[in-house]
């Protein structure tokens, strides 16, 4: 048994059990298997021709599969994919499922370019132009795109829209420039929210990125960051894999991760990492870099560039990307702009949250904040106790909108 070579309860050894199945689960649906449950795949074209997976997990009972129920969709984070929210060891910390038991027909997407959406109606996977996508794009086409399908698919006119990290960056901006999805998304919860981080825990790591964001491209190329992550993950054993992803998140991001069990480890850690873009990366540090929310900018050597981008909403529901004439700043996202309720559930020991500055971008009414003790990143998804502090937060901000 390894690690787990102590004497366990009925209640510990069942749910070893079902994290050993987790673990060993080959993709989104082994892992709803695990649990007794099936789950749709459906795929949406975006505007830029990326071909997305989405997952829609289905009651157990087939009678109430034809019943209409209130939509929620779920968006994960930066280089991972729908795996994310259902890597659990005990279904009752399993916030999907958790939603489909309390009657919400739950939806889960994947970003572009994960392992679930490498596929374009033109572009090969293994060309530069494949991957040459940044936060921008996953905003503005793919948030946008699969929630259309989502409600068209449902015909229900609005849904309820939960982020993970980079997922809830992804609405931010979205909201901010699209005001036909204000009007399809009616709550907007943010787990783990991020806007602006401050940077790395690691000095010379966070010196390096935000003294010229683009080094990170002669380093890593700019296509996939670490495809061979994806392998490892799924061959080392559970010590070394473990301790590997606890020395990553802890010299980047000061994550100890004290709050995850070894078993909810061993469910979750072979299905955290999927390759993203080089350019998402490159992104992010720009943001870190000017401190603002900004879009991507072709040139991180000086703010005035005037390739540097803004995206523009026209008050219909479109957008446009188009030089920046001001002079001096790069201008970011108008996430003031946000009409959607929003609910903010955070840690306190999250590094990568920084509550000030995002609430001073928020809009001044609609937005309920929500602080958890002791709390880390991954905790918020992962935690020993999310089905007392995480999930009930969750179900009453979406039964605010439903009642």
């Amino acid at each position: 048994m390894g690690l787990f070579s102590q004497k366990l309860s009925p209640e510990e050894a069942e749910e070893l059990r079902r994290a050993q199945q987790v673990n060993r689960a080959r993709d989104f649906t082994d892992i709803c298997a695990v649990f007794g449950y099936e789950c749709e795949e459906h795929s949406v074209t975006t505007d830029d021709g990326y071909i997305l997976s989405l997952k829609r997990i289905l009651p157990q009972e087939r009678h109430e599969r034809s019943v209409q129920r209130p939509v929620v969709y779920l968006q994960h984070g930066l280089c991972t994919n729908c795996e994310l929210f259902m890597a659990v060891s005990n279904p009752r910390r399993c916030l999907p499922l958790v939603l489909v038991e309390n009657g919400y027909d739950v939806w889960l997407g994947n970003n572009r370019g994960n392992k679930y959406s490498r596929n374009h109606t033109t572009l090969p996977v293994a060309s530069d132009a494949f991957w040459d996508f940044s936060i921008d794009n996953l905003a503005i086409s793919d948030v946008p795109s699969s929630v259309s399908y989502v409600l068209e698919c449902t015909k229900q006119p609005k849904l309820s829209y939960i982020g993970f990290s980079q997922g809830s960056a992804q609405a931010f901006a979205a909201l901010s420039v699209n005001s036909k999805l204000n009007q399809q998304v009616n709550i907007f919860i943010a787990l783990a929210p991020i806007m602006r981080p401050k940077g790395y825990s690691a000095k010379l790591v966070d010196m390096m990125m935000k003294r010229n964001p683009k080094s990170i491209q002669l380093f890593f190329g700019i296509r996939a960051l670490f495809p061979i992550v994806s392998s490892l993950q799924c061959i080392l054993p559970t010590f070394f894999l473990n301790l590997a992803v606890d020395y990553a998140v802890y010299y980047l991001l000061a994550f100890a991760n004290y709050n995850i069990t070894k078993v909810q480890k061993l469910a979750a850690y072979p299905h955290l990492y999927c390759a993203s873009s080089v350019k998402a990366v490159v992104h992010w540090a720009q943001v870190m870099r000017a401190g603002q929310f900004i879009p991507f900018s072709d040139d991180t050597k000086h703010s005035t560039s005037p390739r540097t981008k803004q995206i523009y909403g026209n008050g219909n529901g479109n957008y446009h990307i188009r030089p920046d004439s001001i002079e001096g700043t790069l201008q970011r996202y108008p996430t003031e702009n946000i009409c959607t309720p929003i609910v903010l559930i955070h840690g306190d020991s999250d590094s990568l949250f920084d509550l000030e500055p995002m609430l001073e971008h928020l809009p001044l009414s609609g937005v309920h904040c929500i602080g958890l003790k002791g709390y880390e990143h991954l905790d918020v998804l992962w935690g020993k106790n999310v089905h007392v502090d995480v999930i009930p937060k969750v179900l009453e901000g979406l039964q605010s909108v439903s009642s």
